[in-house]
């Protein structure tokens, strides 16, 4: 099992006040912006790039940090119990081309979308969604849930 690095990017991108989302294929699953560790790259914003080419095909034109912190979320690496994230607003080029070993599926969320995906997360923090009905049909991951609380998009 590789060993978590404790960093983490996410790439938030806009489209007509939509928000690309993909559903996770791997834990911890949920609804998410693509993210990802930044492991072997050199900085965040490499990471960023990297991560957003992989899970959606996407190709960065600009890039904006606008969140950093330190969360507690478990990851399925060794260790993986908090990371250090950098959140950035993108602006992207291409054609969205998901990726089939990380994603169930990508699109564009609204807010009333997100809303909804929220109260799903809600009810699993509190214990009233089981985890197989949570794999089954998620709402937001809850680190990213926090997130999105954090910058207001929910």
């Amino acid at each position: 099992m590789k060993k978590c690095d404790h960093t983490s990017v996410g790439m938030l991108v806009w489209q007509n006040d939509n928000l690309l989302l993909i559903e996770r294929r791997n834990p911890p699953f949920g609804f998410a912006p693509p993210a990802g560790h930044v492991d072997q790259d050199s900085s965040f914003e490499k990471a960023a790039l990297r991560e957003l080419e992989e899970e959606v095909g996407l190709e960065v034109k600009s890039l904006k940090m606008i969140i950093e912190g330190r969360k507690e979320n478990k990851c399925r690496r060794e260790d993986g119990n908090w990371h250090h994230f950098k959140i950035y607003e993108c602006i992207t080029d291409g054609c969205i081309k998901r990726s089939l070993r990380e994603t169930k599926a990508v699109g564009w969320y609204s807010r009333e979308r997100l809303a909804e995906l929220s109260k799903r997360t809600e009810k699993y923090q509190s214990g009233e969604i089981n985890e197989d009905d949570w794999e089954k049909s998620p709402g937001i991951e809850p680190v990213r849930y926090e997130w999105f609380k954090d910058l207001n998009v929910i």
